[in-house]
Parts: structure tokens; sequence; C-alpha cells
């Protein structure tokens, strides 16, 4: 059944546009901006793709958008889905599977967090090392369809280490605060109490989010290669350091670090060969 509705939304897609995307992105609460970077071929609403979900989360703009971010083909989702709005896991990641039958070989994610981490503040950048997932379910629970990945896929190697080394030298040159750190995925969509960022922290997470790590799993499961940055929008650590925080802040505060991240992931994709056209 799964099988067939990627390939009834994937057929549907290919009557809009003929673009073979080489690369995936993922955009986060605040980070939707890196559309205006694209040169783009084709937009196409959630709504109107056959079993897509619809993204109704403030800041989200809910289309998938082909184009070219520099010389690479990509494929954009502006909005992601959340299991607090109430879908499913395979719901949540379904446009992953889509992305992959559509012929990606690589998928970058970028989520706003906060930060366990006394050492990364507010408006860092952290690329994703590995995560801790604390949602109470997964993805890929359920009968395994052969034709999408294997029944126990591997996560040791889930984060691709030639690519953060990569960011972690261009955000160097650029004079650009970045990290490496492990995100811990929560299923929101409250914010955490002040126990919670102390266990958090005590457990070894360097920033907390309500996303990224279901699309992780289903893109290990295709076998995607995969890169992950974080733009941290409030501080949870040490504990002195918590401020009461609403969703506007957590959006502007991503949108003053955006530009950072839009630099880092377009010279990323300009320097990973086969990325160009």
């Amino acid at each position: 059944m799964l099988y067939e509705q990627i390939q009834e939304a994937v057929a549907y897609l290919r009557t809009k546009t003929q673009l073979q995307p080489h690369t995936g992105i993922i955009l986060g609460t605040g980070l939707g901006n890196l559309t205006d970077e694209i040169q783009v071929e084709t937009e196409i609403p959630y709504q109107d793709i056959p079993h897509f979900p619809v993204s109704t989360v403030q800041s989200h703009k809910g289309k998938l958008v082909f184009g070219h971010l520099g010389k690479t083909p990509v494929v954009v989702m502006a909005g992601r889905f959340h299991y607090y709005e109430g879908y499913t896991m395979q719901q949540i990641t379904f446009p992953v599977r889509v992305m992959k039958f559509l012929g990606i070989q690589q998928l970058f994610i970028s989520n706003a967090a906060g930060g366990t981490n006394p050492h990364i503040h507010a408006g860092d950048l952290v690329f994703v090392r590995d995560h801790i997932n604390k949602h109470p379910d997964n993805p890929l629970r359920g009968p395994n369809d052969e034709r999408l990945g294997p029944r126990f896929p591997d996560m040791s190697q889930a984060y691709d280490r030639e690519l953060i080394a990569r960011a972690l030298t261009l955000a160097k040159k650029h004079g650009i605060r970045a990290h490496q750190g492990v995100y811990v995925a929560l299923p929101g969509p409250n914010l955490e109490t002040p126990a919670e960022y102390e266990f958090l922290h005590r457990i070894g997470g360097d920033m907390v989010g309500m996303s990224t790590v279901p699309e992780v799993l289903v893109a290990r499961h295709m076998d995607i290669r995969l890169f992950v940055v974080s733009v941290i929008t409030n501080q949870c650590y040490p504990l002195e350091h918590i401020k009461e925080t609403s969703v506007e802040d957590v959006i502007n505060v991503a949108a003053s670090a955006e530009p950072k991240m839009s630099l880092i992931m377009k010279e990323l994709l300009a320097a990973v060969p086969g990325s160009g056209v």
C-alpha cells in the first residue's frame, strides 16, 4: 500500500516537472527563505500531491519546490510535518520516500532547536553527528517492504562525517560560530521544563527539538546520504539561562541565523562531488 502511494505521488510530480533532483532539502521552522536562493523551475502545493500531508505550522510555506541551488538540481520541502500535528510517523516521512524515488542521492535537513550544551548559544549552528530518539513511535514500525529498505537498518553512521567536516571548515572560513553535536528528539508541542533540560544535558544531548529524527530514520532505511544542521534559537542550559520562549521568538532567531545556514548549504553543495549538472 505504501509503495503504491509513493508511486502515485511520484507519477503526479512527473507530470509537473522533468527535473531530476540530486539533493533533497527539508526546511525547518523559521528557515523557509532558502527558497529565495533557488532558481525555481516548479512549485507544487502539498495539498495537490497525492497522499501528502499539509503543513499546519506557522512559518511553514507548505510547498514542494523544484529548481537549482547554484548548479545543483534540488527538490525542497518548504515546510515539514511533525508528530505533534497529529500525523502518523509514516505520514511525516512520506515525502522523504517520494524524494528518493524522484532520484535524490542525499538529503539536507534543517531545524530550529534549543541548546542544552552550555557552550552552544542562541544563533549558533550545530551540525548533527548523532541523535537520541525520544519519540513514542517509529516510522519503520509495522510490516517492512524490502523494496523500500531493510528490516533492521544500521544507524551507526547515520550522519555523513565527510559532510560534517566540510561544513565545519566552511563555517570557520566565514567566521560563523558552529559546532557538531547530538540532537534529542521529543514529540512536543510544549517546550521542555527545566528538569527536562537538565535531563537532556545529562544524557548527552547538545540540542533538543521536535522533528528531524523520523525523516533521518526513513532516509537511512532508504540508503540516503544525510546532512543535518540545527539553528539554535534559545539557550536552555545552564538552567539560569532559560527564558520564557514563544514561537515568535523561535522564528525570529531562526530567521536571523538563516543567512549563515544558507551560505553553508550552498557552499557545501558546490563542494560535493557529483552534485553539479
